[in-house]
This record gives C-alpha cells, structure tokens and sequence, in this order.
C-alpha cells in the first residue's frame, strides 16, 4: 500500500478537499492511508468533517479508525452520531476489548444505553461484564474473540466448529481446550489439527503445557509475562480456571506505552495525563499539584536557612555552596528512586528485599560521593578556598549523597509495598524533599565542623 506523509501541507489539501466535499479524490486517498494515519488527521478536523470522512469509509476500516482515535478525540466524535447509530454502525462490529475501550471513555449511563442497543445480548452482557474490570487489570485488557474446543471432540468436529467460530475472530493465535465447565486444559496448534486424521481424538494431540493469567491480574504482570515467554497472546482464566478471554499483543503494546507515558508525566511532575492540546485549565490543574509541594518545599527551605543564618553569617562561604548540595541530593534521589521505580515497573526486584537493594545503592552513593567530594577539595585547592570551608563542604556533600541514595531507594519500595504507585517518588516529589533534608544536613555539619 501506498504510504503518505503526514506533513502540513498534505492535511492542509485533504481538510480543503473535505471542505470542498470533493469525493471522487477523497475516496482513492483514504483507500490508501492506514486506519492510524485516518485517526491521527482526524485530530485535525471538527466534528462535522470528522462525520463526512466517516461517510466515505467502508465499514472495516470506519471501524479501525475509531480503534486508533484518542480518547479524547472519540468522545467529540461520538457527538456526531446517535446512540443507534454508535451501537449498530461501531460497537457491534468490534472486537470486545475495542469496544471496551471506547465505551470506557464515554459517560457511564450513555455506555449502559448504547450497550443496551446492541441486537446481540450475550455480546451485551460480556461488554457489561467487562467494563466492570480496571483498565490496568487483564480483565480491561481481554477481548472475548478466541477459538476454543472441547477436549471430548474429534479432529473433525474441532474442524468444523473452528470454521464456525473464526467468522467473528480476526486474528487466530491458538486453539485453546477446554472441558464441559469451560475450564482451561491446554492448547493444540492448527498445524497439529490440519495434519491429524478426521477420528483422532483432541485429548490424543494437545498440549496441556500452557501458560495463562487470572482475571484480576494487573497489566504490568501480564506484560511481563508476555515479554518473557515472548507471547503473543495469554488466555485469561478466573478463580475457577474457567476461560474467559485472551489478551493479546497489540493490546499489552498499548498498555505499556500508556504507562510509560503516564511514568513520565509524573517523573516531570504532572500529576495526570495529558497533551499539549488540552485545554490551559486542564494542563494547569495537571502541573499545579507538584509546583504547590515544590513552593512547600522552597518555603520550608527558607526557614532552615534562617535558623542557621547566625552560622551563616559567620562563615559567608558556606551560603556559596548551597545550590551545589541542593542541586546533588535533588539529583542523586531521582537516579536512585528511578532505577527502583523501573526495577519495580519491569518486576525484577521486589519490594520485600528492602536491605539488600539499599546495602547497594548505598555502596554506589559511597563510591560517587567520595570522587565528587575529592573533585571539590581539588577545586577548593585550586581556587584558594579555605581549607576549613572546603573540608566542611565535601563531608557535607558525601554525606548528603548518600542520604539522598537512602531516600531514593527506600521511598518506591515503601510506596510499592503500601500498593501505591512508585513513580510519585521520581521527579518533584523526591528533589525536593532531598533538597530539604541536603540543606538541613549540610548546615548540621557546617555548624559541628566550624
């Protein structure tokens, strides 16, 4: 297929095409773009532009391009279309972990109705059943569509209702077996079902050796264990192991981009998600949160300066050091609080070795602040600072290193123990109160010392 870039100019012609309603070089233009290169010129187009192309698209690909919007994006999209029209023309001919995600966005008593309107009511009960699980839970990241069969079936029944049930599965992975109850055997691969005669029974030729996930299993679990067993797609079971769905991994792909962009937001002190689109309230009220604690801080950090302002006084050189200790412990706390916050987020380590992760951040915090203390004695040297200040200065600054590697470390494992998100101790939140504690610390020594 041909490919089209993106640029300015190319949105500029196709939105004056749109606005002409010039159909006839419409149509070869969009049989020709990907469904995600549709979404995203979408965030170019108001609502009655965004219905006009919608008219022009075979219902496949009307259906993908949906898929691929923003959430934001979909809820203004939906404006344009009735509740009858978003359950018959979008809802029904998704798959149920597509659908999920669209109606998740919208409010939850316009979901229930369109839902409702659905002519197929055991779709409508598994779409209900779903929206009850978190986003971030296997549960919100399942889909419905699977091809499953009876551990009791021959090869030509499994054959036969194979055929029947790829009709609403776009993409067969696996055939999963299971028993009367619907509880998860095992699989059989399609190679072993096309090459085995008619009569042979299932429970002769497949594999009880499979790997799956609880319902209520969290993304970051089930991406993990897609990554490691190289996974395409993981069969979801409930308590009872009875099978339910199966996650797959385009889903697992988007999830970890959305935490990964969420991770990053935070570690820069934005407290939800957002783009640079959003409206000026909505971008505010995401950054305010963390400038209010970082104003806290600044406040705090002036009134530890005044109760030392004698000493000060006393010794004017060590307020030329100040920034210096404030900016090492803001830095050290955010390395050491990321490289756990991603040990955490990827499962490599747990929050229960607690010792042994701190016995080794503080061995790297011992070995860096003592080479940076020994650059600022050279430095104090060279420049003809005292010596009293300049000894002063690097005790204080390796022992705020390792303080700060102390408070790294610690926070994220104690936040991920209490089952709160460890990234709330990266960014903002972890320099400052570094920052705080550096300074008072670097004051305590100053004024022992001198």
């Amino acid at each position: 297929m041909e490919t089209f870039e993106l640029n300015k100019e190319f949105i500029e012609e196709f939105v004056l095409q749109i606005d002409l309603q010039k159909e006839d070089e419409l149509r070869p233009v969009l049989a020709r773009l990907y469904p995600a290169d549709i979404a995203e010129i979408f965030d170019d187009l108001n609502l009655e532009q965004a219905v006009y192309v919608t008219s022009l698209l075979d219902s496949d690909k009307k259906i993908e391009v949906l898929a691929e919007l923003e959430p934001e994006v979909r809820v203004k999209f939906f404006k344009g279309f009735s509740k009858e029209q978003i359950a018959l023309e979008f809802i029904q001919h998704m798959d149920s972990d597509d659908a999920v995600d669209v109606l998740s966005v919208l409010d939850t008593g316009l979901a229930s109705e369109i839902i409702s309107l659905l002519p197929d009511k055991p779709t409508s009960l598994y779409l209900t059943r779903l929206l009850r699980y978190p986003d971030d839970t296997a549960g919100g990241l399942m889909g419905g569509e699977l091809i499953k069969v009876n551990i009791n079936w021959n090869v030509k029944e499994c054959t036969d209702e194979i055929r029947k049930q790829a009709e609403e599965v776009s993409r067969v992975y696996t055939v999963y077996v299971v028993d009367d109850s619907d509880i998860l055997l095992g699989w059989v691969s399609l190679k072993k079902i096309i090459l085995a005669k008619a009569n042979t029974p299932i429970s002769e030729i497949f594999d009880s050796n499979i790997l799956f996930a609880n319902v209520n299993s969290s993304g970051e679990e089930i991406a993990n264990k897609m990554k490691k067993y190289d996974l395409i797609a993981l069969p979801i079971v409930d308590s009872l192991k009875r099978l339910l769905g199966r996650v797959t991994i385009d889903d697992v792909v988007d999830f970890i981009k959305e935490e990964a962009d969420k991770d990053y937001q935070m570690l820069s002190g934005i407290s939800q998600s957002v783009e640079l689109k959003d409206r000026v309230w909505v971008l505010s009220k995401a950054r305010l949160p963390w400038l209010i604690i970082g104003l806290f801080g600044g406040v705090m950090s002036s009134i530890v300066i005044g109760q030392f302002k004698t000493e000060l006084q006393d010794n004017v050189q060590l307020a030329l050091f100040m920034p210096l200790i404030m900016a090492m412990a803001g830095n050290i706390g955010v390395q050491s609080s990321s490289i756990m916050v991603q040990g955490l987020a990827n499962n490599t380590i747990k929050s229960d070795g607690l010792w042994g992760k701190l016995g080794k951040e503080l061995m790297v915090a011992l070995i860096n602040g003592l080479v940076c203390s020994a650059l600022l004695m050279a430095y104090g040297l060279i420049s003809g600072n005292s010596n009293d200040i300049m000894t002063t200065v690097s005790i204080a600054l390796l022992s705020v290193i390792l303080l700060a590697a102390v408070v790294g470390t610690v926070v994220p494992l104690l936040l991920d123990r209490f089952k709160i998100d460890p990234a709330l101790a990266t960014g903002p939140f972890i320099t400052t109160s570094n920052d705080l504690l550096g300074l008072f610390l670097y004051f305590v020594i100053g004024n022992l010392l001198l």
